[in-house]
């Protein structure tokens, strides 16, 4: 075996396609193209939205709704969820509640900018939590409870 006798399978490789090249070849004259119209031009290619020169569906349709850029979006907890990790053990009472905390015993999968407590659910536990927003009937019933609620 000589390293210059190495081929490919016959098939394995197939020739260029040589357009214009005389009427020989097969590919003369119109280089395969047709004859005239848009698609036999040069540089003709339509944009993937063109409809045949109808008004696009995406002009037709009136623009609507705005995008804030400066919007905060905040991940929710409930104190119901709260008080079910506290018995699953997922989380420790007697530590801080915080998004970091969320985060890394996997309840929650992004911090995002921000943790906001709500009230669905009971909550019988004392806990201390650490949130960036929170519902007043969420603070009176960790309170109730016997815990604190502050601002990160």
């Amino acid at each position: 075996m000589k390293l210059n006798a190495l081929m490919d399978n016959f098939g394995a490789r197939k020739d260029v396609k040589r357009v214009g090249r005389g009427m020989a070849s097969g590919y003369g004259k119109t280089a395969g193209r047709g004859h005239k119209g848009q698609k036999a031009r040069s540089g003709s290619r339509k944009q993937a939205t063109f409809q045949g020169g109808q008004m696009p569906i995406l002009r037709r349709f009136p623009k609507f709704g705005f995008n804030n850029p400066f919007a905060k979006e905040y991940v929710t907890i409930n104190l119901g969820d709260i008080e079910k990790f506290i018995a699953s053990g997922k989380i420790d009472a007697s530590k801080d509640i915080t998004i970091d905390s969320l985060f890394d015993a996997k309840i929650i999968n992004r911090k995002l900018d921000g943790l906001k407590v709500l009230a669905k659910g009971e909550i019988k536990t004392a806990v201390n939590v650490v949130a960036t927003k929170w519902s007043k009937t969420a603070e009176e019933a960790i309170v109730k409870a016997g815990g604190t609620i502050k601002n990160n």
